[in-house]
């Protein structure tokens, strides 16, 4: 099994899409690279923290690859934009793709460099190793699974 972190937005929308794919093994929901020792959603929103909404997956390599997960990323964010996605704004909604085993910097590095051109603006999704990881709060976990219909600014209908 590997890992990986996501930040697309609101988490609850993120770990939902990736929920749908075979070959993903376990997600949660949490802030990433925080300044904070285990801060609370209510830090992380005042931006004091520093941290993003982020997506820890676990998948079997076996059925999907890392390239695979980051084309259905890409997907549902819009990698040009700073520190928003759909309607939430704020520094904790930015987008980035945080590793943990150093040989994924490359395929990352790689995959964007790819698609760089398919973009008018430059791509500010950050891309860096994880430094740490902090579980949100139990109701953020399975949010839209136990609130079906809840927000979210992904389309989960495909």
């Amino acid at each position: 099994m590997k890992e990986i972190y996501f930040a697309g937005g609101c988490f609850w929308g993120v770990e939902a899409y990736f929920k749908k794919f075979e070959g993903i093994v376990d997600t949660d929901v949490g802030y990433a690279n925080s300044v904070s020792e285990n801060p609370t959603y209510e830090e992380v929103c005042s931006g004091r923290t520093l941290a993003a909404e982020t997506v820890k997956i676990i998948y079997d390599e076996k059925k999907i690859s890392l390239l695979g997960l980051l084309e259905k990323l890409f997907k549902v964010i819009d990698p040009t934009l700073l520190n928003r996605q759909g309607p939430d704004i704020g520094h904790q909604y930015r987008t980035g793709v945080y590793f943990t085993d150093e040989r994924d910097k490359k395929i990352i590095d790689d995959f964007i460099e790819s698609i760089r051109n398919n973009y008018k603006r430059e791509i500010v999704t950050e891309v860096k190793k994880l430094d740490n990881f902090y579980l949100a709060e139990e109701y953020h976990q399975d949010y839209l699974d136990k609130n079906p219909g809840g927000y979210c600014h992904i389309n989960l209908n495909f």
